[in-house]
């Protein structure tokens, strides 16, 4: 008996001490589970499908809340690790996660709860992480020292700063529908431009990448699931804008958006393009790198980065559609929300197996 009792405590450290090492190489992108989660309950409920959106909200809350508090203690238990990740090319862009994420879950609330003020905390709690974490990640990746090449530091991930900026916009447009004047005209002029800049970081960011693509080797494996967001920032580009015309009639005293009205439909439709010609281009890539190249398909939180485009794209052509009177692309909106729950219930299959293979591992 007493044998057996000095065996467990033996084991207990062992435990422990695996515990505390998958916590300390947590990637800094499990938020996209929450933003992909996200973004299909809101594809739902614009479908109609309200008894999915609502389960699929409330199981993004547990997410949300376990991962904040998963990453707040590797933050205080490794801080070194985890500001380590901030500042690395791979890793860093990462981050941009947990902007989108806090600002879709805003969205979420504002859209299926009808909670505007728990709407408004998400988006304050987004706008100081993206101010944080952009001039951070940013910082860090120009007065470092040692630098990757090009073809080794960057890939769709980067694209995620795109995101999180017009996740911001998106909770700014929707949030300035339920409010008054002079803060609706504040409101209305932050989504403007962080729906601008996004824009324009996506630009600057996308001209990088598919240079890396088309003038440097590619391997199966440079192709990992985030570079689905190369369509995804474009999708999340085109709901803001769709957005901001919308609230050009619940705007009346915001006549800079009535004078910006042809140009902001002119770049709606040209985001919303160019996310749809890069859905044909990931569908062949992930063709090469799964069928002819034979790469390995099992379970990465990266995953993750390829179902959020999907439902995105369900949302803001849905969105478009609406805004612009575009009903001959009625039939995309559900098309894309059927591919974005399968897609879905694929990756969330995998985390609960990668996670029971997990616990299983430390003998729990």
């Amino acid at each position: 008996m007493e044998d057996s009792a000095q065996q467990s405590d033996r084991l207990k450290p062992d435990k422990r001490s695996m515990v505390l090492a998958q916590l300390a190489d947590l990637s800094p992108s499990y938020f996209g589970m929450v933003m992909a989660t996200g973004i299909v309950s809101l594809a739902a409920y614009l479908m109609h499908f309200e008894l999915i959106a609502k389960l699929l909200l409330l199981l993004n809350i547990a997410v949300y809340s376990a991962l904040l508090l998963f990453n707040l203690v590797r933050m205080v238990r490794y801080p070194r690790r985890f500001f380590g990740d901030m500042i690395d090319h791979i890793r860093g862009p990462g981050f941009f996660t947990l902007v989108a994420a806090t600002g879709i879950l805003g969205a979420q609330f504002v859209l299926l709860g009808h909670n505007y003020r728990v709407g408004t905390g998400f988006w304050v709690a987004a706008l100081l992480l993206w101010v944080g974490l952009t001039y951070t990640i940013f910082t860090g990746f120009t007065v470092k020292e040692k630098k990757p090449t090009l073809d080794k530091g960057i890939n769709g991930a980067w694209l995620l700063a795109v995101v999180a900026t017009q996740s911001i916009a998106v909770l700014s447009a929707l949030l300035s529908v339920h409010v008054s004047q002079p803060v609706k005209l504040e409101m209305n002029f932050l989504a403007l431009s962080m729906w601008l800049w996004g824009g324009m970081l996506y630009i600057w960011m996308m001209s990088l990448i598919f240079y890396r693509y088309t003038f440097f080797p590619l391997a199966p494996g440079d192709l990992s699931p985030p570079y689905w967001i190369n369509m995804g920032a474009m999708a999340i580009s085109t709901l803001a804008g769709s957005l901001l015309i919308i609230s050009v009639s619940d705007a009346p005293d915001a006549p800079y958006l009535n004078s910006l009205l042809p140009f902001i439909k002119g770049f709606t439709v040209f985001y919303w393009v160019t996310g749809t010609w890069w859905i044909p281009m990931l569908v062949i890539l992930a063709l090469w790198r799964h069928v002819y190249k034979r790469f390995p398909l099992k379970y990465d939180p990266l995953y993750w980065g390829a179902v959020f485009p999907l439902g995105m794209y369900s949302v803001s052509t849905h969105r478009m559609s609406e805004a612009m009177g575009f009903d001959f692309l009625w039939f995309l909106p559900p098309i894309f929300l059927y591919i974005a729950l399968a897609a879905w219930l694929a990756a969330f299959i995998g985390f609960v197996f990668d996670l029971a293979r997990r616990v299983a591992a430390l003998g729990l």
